[in-house]
């Protein structure tokens, strides 16, 4: 069986040149923008923590709103005017010499991003059949993954330069990167809303939606695997292990390579909401199998190779779970919204990304770094108990979607 890599031509593939480009210049300044704020602009790491915190925390809450923006104005102009917006933020960086511009670019930089997700999602549903949705959003993670790769290379290269111009070079590259995008969006055909928006609805019913925000609030429970490949095990690594610091660049490889190589296989499991909630919770329980194989390298005394092996395993399972929740939550946030509402819905549905962003770093060091192997275990519980609610859930939000059609009469 081959691997698919390549999304089918058409509007997939056009989605998938976009995430591509911006990825590329998204993966060169995930690596140095840190750095660059730290060395050259000259910003403690507690400045840099806080200002980020607090515009991801504005990002999360402007998700929704512009959101609603595309389900109203529509979802290819919405992303096309965010894309540029995203670029602009990015350049602002260019000029911020202390704390109070940089917290202003951050935060233009959050809101237009968590803004620009939103609004795509909404444009993927409009563009894309319902039962080929998940299918195509695995090809756009994959997409993601190999262009964060390449774009990370690119930064590497600025990192041993470590110059100011350098630095900026990234910058101008990662804007020059959303406005390409932005571009690329253009060639989409345009959508409209699926449905009339009803006289006496909320115009933000997502936030009424007590059913979808459960779903929500589980999925971001489990999105806090975010932070763990990327800060809180090499943290692990060098605390707590014997395995060599180069250990710390592998498992990043083989996480990206293999979302790289089989989100798409992954996915093909999910057609439905049952078959989504069944992947979220076997996700669940492999995440859970993985922290405890992590946990198992806190044994001092092991030799190098015994750690490596060990951890290696612990990725594998980890990227597997990974997989496997990513491809449920796909099916379940677009199945739950309501059509003509997708922007909101899923502007609400992303915000689990930013909490995970804001919270997932202070929680993961806390639970891992601090507590050792009863904190692996806590999180791999709270995987596993997120995964099992995540069935009842989503039975909840499908019955009130029917409770609510069995009330309201057609043809008003």
């Amino acid at each position: 069986m081959s691997l698919r890599i390549v999304p089918p031509s058409g509007s997939p593939r056009t989605l998938a040149v976009a995430q591509l480009v911006n990825s590329l210049g998204d993966g060169a300044y995930y690596v140095c923008s840190a750095l660059y704020f730290a060395r050259i602009v000259g910003l403690s790491p507690g400045q840099i923590g806080l200002g980020l915190t607090i515009a991801w925390a504005i990002g999360s809450i402007a998700g929704v709103p512009l959101g609603h923006l595309a389900d109203r104005r529509g979802p290819r102009s919405t992303a096309v005017l965010l894309a540029l917006a995203t670029a602009s933020a990015v350049a602002s960086f260019l000029f911020a010499r202390s704390f109070v511009p940089f917290l202003l670019s951050a935060c233009c930089y959050a809101t237009a991003q968590c803004g620009l997700a939103a609004a795509r999602q909404a444009l993927l549903a409009g563009l894309v059949a319902k039962e080929e949705r998940t299918e195509t959003l695995a090809y756009l993670q994959s997409t993601l993954n190999a262009g964060l790769a390449v774009g990370a290379a690119t930064g590497g290269v600025a990192l041993h330069f470590g110059t100011r111009e350098a630095y900026l070079s990234v910058f101008a590259m990662d804007a020059a990167a959303f406005i390409l995008c932005a571009l690329i969006l253009l060639r989409l055909p345009a959508v409209t809303s699926a449905a009339p928006k009803a006289a006496n609805s909320p115009k933000l019913a997502v936030l009424r939606d007590r059913p979808y925000a459960l779903v929500s609030f589980l999925n971001m429970v489990m999105l806090l695997r975010m932070p763990l490949i990327s800060l809180a095990i090499p943290l692990w690594i060098v605390e707590r292990t014997s395995a060599p610091g180069w250990t710390v660049s592998a498992l990043l490889v083989l996480n990206t390579g293999a979302v790289m190589l089989f989100q798409v296989r992954t996915a093909a499991a999910v057609t439905d909401l049952p078959s989504a909630t069944r992947t979220v919770w076997r996700g669940g329980a492999v995440m859970l199998a993985s922290c405890a194989v992590f946990a198992l390298t806190a044994v001092t005394d092991s030799p190098a190779w015994s750690a490596v092996a060990v951890l290696i395993a612990g990725a594998v399972l980890q990227v597997a779970g990974e997989m496997m929740q990513s491809a449920g939550a796909w099916q379940i946030s677009f199945d739950l919204a309501p059509a003509g509402r997708q922007g909101q819905y899923q502007g609400f549905f992303g915000t689990g990304v930013s909490v995970a962003r804001m919270l997932g770093p202070l929680l993961l060091t806390t639970l891992i770094v601090g507590w050792g192997v009863p904190g692996w275990l806590l999180l791999g519980a709270l995987f596993l108990a997120a995964g099992l609610a995540m069935g009842p859930a989503v039975r909840w939000a499908e019955k009130s979607r029917t409770d609510v059609s069995v009330v309201v009469p057609s043809g008003t």
